[in-house]
C-alpha cells in the first residue's frame, strides 16, 4: 500500500512524497509539491497494482530500437520473414522511432510516422504499420508502457489494397515458356500446372515426383536467410500432394532429361542448420540452386521480351493464380483447390478466388430443371386444379 509524508524541501517549502513497493517487490518513492497530487497517485498506484496495470515510470525510457530488437530475436520467424521484418524496422521504421523512448511514443507520433510511408504501397504500409502496433502491444505486456499508441480511436492504420487478382490469359503460359531461357522454361509449367510458390519450385526435387502415380509431393522450398540460401518447409510447415497432369509430367521428363537434377546440399532453415540434400529440378547455368533475386530479373526480362509491362500482380505468384483460378473454372470445390495450393484456411482460398470462380446461377437452373424434365413430374391432373 503505498503511503504519504510530507517534508521540507531545500527550497524550504513543503514537499510530498509517495512511496510505495512495486509488484518486483522494489522500493519506489516519487515526490510532489501539492499533497492533492500526491494523495491522488498513491490511489492511483494502489488501484493499478490491484488491477495488474502498474507500469513504472523508468522503464518507459528503454528505446523502441533496443525493444524492437529483443523482441525480434525472441519470434519463432522463419528466415525469410525475420530478414524482411529486420529490414523494414531498419529502412522504415527506426529512421523515426528508432530513438524514441517507448513512453515519448504517442498516437499523434505514430500518426505522423505512418504519413511518412505514404511512398510504398498499400499492402507494404498496412504490413509495417502492423509490426510497430505489434511491437507496442509486446511493450504493454511487459509493463513498459501503459498503453498502445498505434492502437487508439485517432490513429487510422493505412488500408490493405482490395485489388482483385486478375488471372493470367491461358494463352501467356506457352509464350512465356518460350521467352525464357530454356533452363527455366519449366518453372512455367510447374508454376501454373501444380500451384506452387516460388520456393516451392526452387525447391522441387526429382524424387518428390511420381510418375507412376502422377502425383507430386511438396517437401520443401529454398529461401534466403541472411543473405544466404537455405532449405526450409513448405509455407505452414505442411507437406502435400499434387495430382500431376500428363502434360506437366511430360515438361518434367522432357526438362530432365536435357538437364539433369542438381545434386544439391543446403542448409535447413538457418545458416547453421543441419544439413539436407536434394536433387533439385530447377537450377542456374552455374549449377547451383536459384536465387529469387536473380531469377526475378530473369523473369521481367521475359515478361517485356512477350510485349507484357511486369507489374506487382505479373510476377511469379501469378501461375499459382491462374492454376487456382482454371480448377474452380472446372467446377473443383474451394477446400479441394485450398489443399493443393497448401492454404492454412479454406476461407483465405474463398476470399482470395471468389470473383474467379464461374457464375453458378445457370448450372443451378439447369439442375433444378431437369428434376421437372420428364412431363409426369411436372403434369397436374386436371381435377386436382382449384
Amino acid at each position: 500500500m503505498a503511503s504519504v509524508t510530507s517534508r521540507v524541501g531545500r527550497d524550504g517549502k513543503a514537499r510530498y512524497d509517495v512511496r510505495f513497493r512495486d509488484p518486483n517487490g522494489v522500493q519506489r518513492k516519487r515526490s510532489f509539491a501539492r499533497k492533492r497530487d500526491a494523495v491522488d497517485y498513491a490511489a492511483s498506484v494502489g488501484t493499478d497494482k490491484l488491477r495488474g496495470a502498474y507500469v513504472d515510470r523508468n522503464a518507459g525510457r528503454e528505446t523502441f530500437r533496443t525493444f524492437a530488437d529483443r523482441w525480434l530475436a525472441a519470434q519463432m520467424f522463419a528466415p525469410s520473414t525475420r530478414t524482411r521484418v529486420a529490414s523494414d524496422l531498419r529502412n522504415h521504421i527506426y529512421p523515426t522511432l528508432g530513438d524514441k523512448p517507448l513512453s515519448a511514443i504517442k498516437p499523434s507520433t505514430v500518426q505522423a510516422w505512418a504519413r511518412s510511408l505514404s511512398s510504398l504501397a498499400p499492402n507494404t504500409q498496412h504490413q509495417i504499420f502492423g509490426y510497430v502496433g505489434t511491437i507496442l502491444s509486446a511493450a504493454v505486456d511487459d509493463q513498459l508502457v501503459t498503453r498502445n499508441a498505434a492502437r487508439t480511436p485517432s490513429v487510422r492504420r493505412p488500408r490493405k489494397d482490395k485489388t482483385r487478382i486478375r488471372p493470367w490469359p491461358r494463352e501467356r503460359v506457352p509464350v512465356l515458356a518460350q521467352a525464357l531461357p530454356d533452363r527455366y522454361a519449366v518453372v512455367v509449367a510447374i508454376g501454373a500446372g501444380l500451384g506452387l510458390r516460388q520456393g516451392e519450385i526452387f525447391g522441387l526435387a526429382f524424387e518428390d515426383v511420381d510418375f507412376l502415380r502422377r502425383e507430386v509431393t511438396v517437401r520443401r522450398q529454398v529461401q534466403l536467410a541472411d543473405s544466404q540460401l537455405v532449405f526450409a518447409p513448405p509455407k505452414y510447415g505442411k507437406e502435400r500432394t499434387i495430382p500431376l497432369a500428363p502434360h506437366v509430367a511430360d515438361a518434367l521428363a522432357a526438362h530432365v532429361a536435357r538437364i539433369p537434377p542438381l545434386q544439391c546440399t543446403l542448409p535447413w532453415v538457418e545458416p547453421a542448420g543441419r544439413l539436407e540434400a536434394a536433387s533439385l529440378i530447377c537450377s542456374t547455368r552455374e549449377h547451383k540452386p536459384i536465387n529469387r533475386n536473380y531469377f526475378n530479373t530473369v523473369w521481367r526480362k521475359a515478361l517485356i521480351r512477350i510485349g507484357v509491362t511486369p507489374t506487382r500482380q505479373d510476377g511469379c505468384h501469378a501461375l499459382r493464380h491462374l492454376f487456382a483460378s482454371v480448377l474452380l473454372d472446372a467446377g473443383e470445390s474451394i477446400k479441394v483447390v485450398s489443399e493443393y495450393l497448401g492454404h492454412s484456411d479454406p476461407g483465405f482460398t474463398l476470399r482470395t478466388y471468389t470473383h474467379v470462380m464461374p457464375d453458378t446461377r445457370a448450372r443451378s437452373l439447369r439442375a433444378i430443371d431437369a428434376v421437372f424434365a420428364t412431363n409426369s413430374a411436372m403434369d397436374v391432373p386436371s381435377d386436382r386444379l382449384a
